[in-house]
């Protein structure tokens, strides 16, 4: 569980030159371009397309599909369209980084509801406690597995840990059907995400709400069942929905519990922090394969997750440009920005922490560490 030791109010330092730069610098890429930061005709398109992805693949699987060679690769598609929703529609949205227009975001926000998932409850989940408090144990929720993993080194390790590096990938594949059924369920019923109040909804809250979940039924069991045999049925579903949770829970993984990353703590009773906000997004985020197009368009920029927590109002069709901003201002205020250089490399750190992080501590510290890299 997470420390208990952690003050319940966290304070940073003043914004320092760094951010004040990296913010004047941004600014000034987007008047002299001319660019938008948000109402791209590029991020309505993606979405479309992706949209596209997820009605093709339900349809077919669904309505054609009549034997496992063609129901096996169209579950799988329908999985990898349902996190590109996640990633590349959603999220964006949630931030308001989709446009300015508040009612648009909601909009493209529902995709998560329509995918089973609360956007209202996200919003707490990660737009305040992950994307504020980012790896600090006790506020930062994504840290937390209690007694399933050790995501960070201020939280209880448990014997059972000593295996999470095995065993951690098999429970991702469980966080589409938690975070559906439970998560949200408890977060409504108390009205807390750990020690973060969770607004109670609205009445159009709820009624989108509900209506998200129950549409996310029907599409997902409640259609398939009437036009194929359950087990056949429910075998799709748990396809489906491990492809989501291993896709999902990886990406945002690969950015935040790798060895490269830190995991800092108030360093008084007061609940102060050593640095200011942005500098702690650089010490506790890590991009991966900034290079790698195919791989930063499906995952919808969560690739340079260090640009995202920085501009989280910024659409991500921007994060390439900005990366190379902040790399150019990081380096001249000697302050590091870790990068992965590959999705393979970043997946490896990953397993090295996890498998660290459940050793118990003189075991750990014999345990080689990972370099980090700032090079792209």
């Amino acid at each position: 569980m997470p420390s208990t030791s952690t003050p319940d109010r966290v304070r940073f330092a003043s914004n320092g030159a760094f951010h004040r730069a990296l913010k004047a610098r941004v600014d000034r890429h987007f008047t002299s371009t001319g660019q938008r930061t948000r109402d791209l005709p590029r991020m309505y398109t993606k979405s479309a397309v992706i949209v596209a992805w997820f009605i093709a693949s339900w349809t077919l699987l669904v309505f054609w599909s009549a034997s496992l060679w063609t129901a096996i690769p169209l579950t799988l598609s329908l999985g990898l369209a349902v996190a590109g929703i996640g990633m590349g529609v959603m999220h964006d949205a949630n931030h308001d980084a989709t446009s300015r227009n508040r009612r648009v975001n909601r909009i493209f926000s529902w995709a998560l509801d329509a995918m089973g998932a609360s956007s209202h409850v996200w919003r707490t989940k990660h737009n305040r406690a992950h994307h504020t408090w980012t790896n600090i144990a006790g506020h930062d929720d994504d840290i937390d597995l209690g007694v399933l993993g050790r995501l960070a080194p201020d939280n209880e390790r448990r014997p059972v840990h000593r295996f999470q590096h095995l065993y951690m990938w098999a429970l991702y594949c469980f966080l589409l059907p938690k975070w559906v059924f439970w998560d949200d369920v408890i977060s409504l019923r108390t009205g807390r995400l750990g020690r973060h109040k969770v607004a109670a909804p609205s009445r159009g809250q709820m009624a989108a709400l509900l209506a998200g979940k129950l549409t996310f039924v029907a599409w997902s069991l409640v259609i398939p069942l009437l036009l194929h045999p359950p087990l056949l049925v429910l075998a799709g579903f748990a396809l489906m929905c491990s492809t989501v949770g291993l896709v999902l829970a990886t990406t945002f993984q690969l950015a935040h519990c790798v060895e490269e990353a830190d995991f800092p703590m108030p360093v008084d009773g007061e609940g102060h922090m050593s640095t200011d906000w942005a500098e702690h997004q650089l010490a506790t985020t890590v991009d991966f394969a900034r290079n790698n197009r195919l791989l930063t368009w499906y995952m919808g920029g969560l690739n340079f997750q260090v640009v995202h927590h920085l501009f989280p109002r910024i659409c991500h069709l921007h994060y390439p440009a900005i990366s190379r901003i902040l790399q150019e201002t990081a380096d001249e205020f000697d302050v590091q920005y870790r990068v992965h250089r590959s999705l393979g490399a970043a997946i490896a750190s990953h397993y090295r922490i996890l498998r660290r992080l459940g050793q118990p501590e003189a075991a750990s510290a014999c345990l080689p560490a990972g370099a980090a890299t700032t090079a792209g």
